[in-house]
């Protein structure tokens, strides 16, 4: 924060709703306005600019400094991940792979339901615990698009999946962030984790219903009971005994692994009664089959993935770029100039660490890709790129003003007195403390920037009100999730991937429900569990 106070009208009541008028606004903008999603974020940087210079007295000198990080945050690291998924696909598919995955896909089912579970759902969750970052809704959108899924459609089931995997994030961020904010020792990573499992296996058992009867209401689910519950419980079970007994880091890498394989081996048995086609009149094409070398070269680009990301998400890779790190010298920090603040005591500095982005590792994996290919080349790889970029550039730019209303709102106090707002509400808090979440994160895209923002004002506000530290965290995490259905970033990320760029107010139109639907669910469920833990 840079700002003297984050309360400038003396009554944080007031200030709080001042505060909430960017996010009011963007809502409005996307929903009733029915605004492009780079017009809603341009019309709200600008508000935000107004209320945390006039108001909240940022200096000017700060706030175009936050400008200047959110574009830089936007090209890098999200900019630059989803250009590299995005790539990988279009080379994939290029080079044949793609279409022997969906023959594999479509091997095990043909019936569209089975391959939401397994693509929509389970190997969403994988991505998520692998990458995170927008991956797994860039790769799977198209994915199911590819398999006959319309594509908003297909990007709002791939959001409202990601739910489940979303507290854990990439290799457990979220979560082992915790451990870094000095929280009171009773607040851990593996404590918050375990709270969390209270919740999200509700939530883990539910979602794949959910899917179901989303595209073929209640006769979609009793038709495929079976396969459904072999997903869900066995996902369910595994996060939850890893989550308990092991840690957050693989609890978005073995579960999905694991509900992928037990559907693939049950498929072989049980197959509906009826082959399920989101388009009537279109029939089930025979498939070509191919041999396990083939399948295994066509997944390759994503094991890989899984490897090289794991690699670059590990704390002794991460070490080797930090003070006294073997790659020290390839980070380079970029102080930005007139925005030292005494109030802070630091300026506001731009870390440019390009190996060590996630980026880089999909970027590897595509020299890979195309190394080992006979039929696509480097020439290849940069028409593709091209191609890419002119897909993306817009929404990247969208997704910059997105990070630039949140460092606005981050450095202004804005985001402060939201927080100090409810907090208020004393005893009743437990009842508000995912809305917290599901504001930070509607607000970074990130629940692991959630977690580092609104954590420390949970763990404060349980300590006066006697309830338990770990549970309003874990509150404020899995509360988080609700809102990636709807954060700007997701959207924009969504709707770009399925190239339907443009679309963003109908498929927040199409996710806006199923958000409040699970906030309501996790507000109610938290209250419940206040009284008991």
């Amino acid at each position: 924060m840079f700002v003297e106070t984050f309360n400038p009208f003396n009554n944080v009541l007031v200030s709080s709703i001042v505060a909430a008028i960017p996010i009011i606004l963007f809502l409005l903008c996307l929903t009733v306005f029915r605004m492009k999603g780079i017009y809603a974020s341009i019309t709200t940087v600008v508000v935000t600019l107004i209320i945390a210079i006039l108001c909240f007295k940022l200096p000017v000198s700060i706030a175009s400094g936050a400008v200047v990080e959110g574009f830089f945050q936007g090209i890098i690291p999200i900019g630059y991940i989803v250009i590299m998924a995005v790539l990988l696909y279009k080379v994939t598919t290029e080079t044949g792979q793609f279409q022997t995955i969906q023959d594999s896909i479509s091997s095990i089912s043909q019936d569209q339901r089975i391959q939401l579970l397994l693509i929509g759902f389970a190997f969403n969750g994988f991505l998520e615990g692998a990458a995170g970052f927008g991956v797994p809704i860039a790769i799977c959108a198209l994915l199911l698009t590819q398999l006959g899924f319309a594509p908003l459609q297909a990007a709002m089931l791939c959001l409202i999946a990601n739910a489940t995997a979303g507290a854990f994030g990439a290799i457990g961020l979220p979560i082992t962030v915790i451990n870094t904010l000095g929280l009171p020792e009773d607040i851990t990573g593996m404590a918050v984790s375990q709270m969390s499992t209270l919740t999200l296996f509700i939530m883990n058992m539910a979602v794949p219903f959910l899917l179901i009867w989303i595209i073929d209401g209640f006769k979609g689910i009793k038709e495929t009971l079976p396969a459904i519950l072999i997903v869900s419980i066995t996902y369910t079970v595994l996060q939850a005994v890893i989550t308990l007994f092991v840690g957050p880091e693989l609890a978005d890498i073995i579960p999905p692994l694991g509900a992928m394989l037990a559907l693939a081996l049950f498929s072989k048995k049980f197959q509906p009664k009826h082959i399920f086609r989101i388009n009537k009149e279109e029939k089930p094409q025979e498939i070509d089959q191919h041999k396990a070398k083939e399948i295994v070269y066509a997944w390759s680009p994503f094991f890989i993935l899984t490897v090289f990301v794991m690699i670059w998400s590990a704390p002794n890779f991460k070490a080797l770029f930090e003070p006294g790190g073997a790659l020290e010298a390839f980070v380079f920090n970029i102080t930005l100039p007139g925005t030292y603040s005494e109030i802070a005591n630091k300026a506001i500095s731009l870390p440019l660490n390009i190996i060590g982005q996630t980026g880089t590792a999909i970027l590897l994996v595509i020299i890979i890709t195309i190394l080992m290919s006979k039929r696509v080349g480097f020439a290849d790889g940069g028409r593709l790129f091209k191609l890419s970029f002119k897909e993306l550039w817009l929404p990247i730019i969208t997704i910059c003003f997105i990070l630039v209303i949140s460092k606005l709102m981050t450095y202004a106090g804005l985001s402060n007195v939201i927080g100090e707002g409810i907090a208020k509400t004393g005893a009743i808090f437990p009842l508000l403390s995912p809305i917290l979440g599901w504001i930070g994160v509607f607000l970074t895209g990130s629940v692991t920037n959630n977690n580092t923002l609104f954590a420390p004002i949970q763990a404060a506000v349980a300590n006066n009100i006697g309830a338990s530290g770990a549970l309003l965290v874990s509150a404020n995490t899995v509360g988080g999730v609700a809102a990636k259905l709807i954060s700007p970033q997701s959207i924009a990320i969504a709707t770009a991937s399925v190239q339907q760029v443009g679309k963003e107010s109908q498929l927040l139109k199409m996710t806006l429900r199923y958000s409040i639907a699970m906030l309501v669910f996790i507000c109610i469920w938290t209250f419940i569990l206040n009284f008991f833990i």
